[in-house]
C-alpha cells in the first residue's frame, strides 16, 4: 500500500475523465482516519478534483463504501480507490450482478491497455460449454470505448448484450433453478447476431422464441 503522489494523480485523472462521460460523480474510497497512505490519497485526489469543476467529488471510508455498495449501488458512478480496496469492492460488486461471469475489466496505463474479464480462466469448467461469455464480450466493448475511442461501437455491443439478457437469454450461472439455459457459444452467437443486425427489439425472432439455436427451450422476456 505504498503510493506516490504522482501515481495517485495518474489514477485519479483516469477516474475524473471517465466520470465526464458518465454521470459526473467520482467517489474516492480510502481509510484516511486510520492509514497514513490514505491521507496522502485523499489530499491528492482532492487537489486533482479542483481541475474538474464539472465533476462532483465525494470521499468515503472503505467500510462505509462497502455497506453503501450493497444498500444503494445506484448511488455510485465512478469508484476511485487503491488496489487492495479495489480488489475487495469489485468482488463485492459481482454479487450485485449475479455472477463474476458478467464482469469486464480494463487495466489502463500510459501504454496500451489490457482488457479481460474479471473471472480469469476457470479451468474447472473449461470445455464444458457452461462459461458465461458476457464478461469477455463486455471487455471487448471496453476496448472499443477506452482503448480505441469508439464509443458508438462500444454502445452497440453493450446494447446487444442487454437485449439478449432482457429477452431471457441465460447461461447456467445466471439462470434460476429450472430455467432454460444457453451454452457459451449460443450466448456469444446471440450477442454477435444482434451486433450485426444493429437492432435490439427481441433478439429471438418469432420463429425462434420458443427454441434457442442449440435447441434449448427458451422463455420470452
Amino acid at each position: 500500500m505504498r503510493y506516490s503522489a504522482a501515481e495517485i494523480e495518474r489514477v485519479a485523472r483516469v477516474a475524473f475523465e471517465a466520470a465526464r462521460g458518465r454521470r459526473g460523480l467520482v467517489t474516492s474510497v480510502d481509510k484516511a482516519n486510520v492509514l497514513e497512505v490514505s491521507q496522502l490519497w485523499r489530499e491528492t485526489v482532492s487537489r486533482i478534483g479542483r481541475d474538474y469543476p464539472d465533476v462532483r467529488l465525494e470521499h468515503l471510508y472503505v467500510d462505509f463504501a462497502a455497506m453503501k455498495l450493497i444498500a444503494n449501488p445506484a448511488g455510485f458512478d465512478v469508484l476511485l480507490t487503491e488496489n487492495l480496496f479495489g480488489d475487495i469492492l469489485s468482488d463485492e460488486a459481482a454479487v450485485l450482478t449475479g455472477s463474476l461471469g458478467l464482469l469486464p475489466s480494463a487495466s489502463i496505463g500510459d501504454g496500451p491497455g489490457l482488457f479481460e474479464p474479471v473471472h480469469g480462466s476457470a479451468p474447472d469448467i473449461a470445455g464444458r460449454g457452461v462459461a458465461n461469455p458476457i464478461g469477455a464480450i463486455a471487455s471487448a466493448a471496453m476496448l472499443l470505448r477506452h482503448g480505441l475511442q469508439l464509443p458508438d461501437a462500444a454502445d452497440l455491443v453493450g446494447q446487444a448484450i442487454a437485449a439478449v439478457v432482457d429477452a431471457g437469454g441465460r447461461t447456467r450461472d445466471i439462470a434460476l433453478p429450472g430455467e432454460p439455459t444457453l451454452t457459451t457459444s449460443e450466448m456469444g452467437e446471440e450477442v454477435a447476431r444482434r451486433v450485426a443486425l444493429g437492432s435490439f427489439s427481441n433478439p429471438f425472432p418469432p420463429e425462434e422464441r420458443e427454441r434457442t439455436p442449440g435447441g434449448t427451450q427458451q422463455q420470452s422476456a
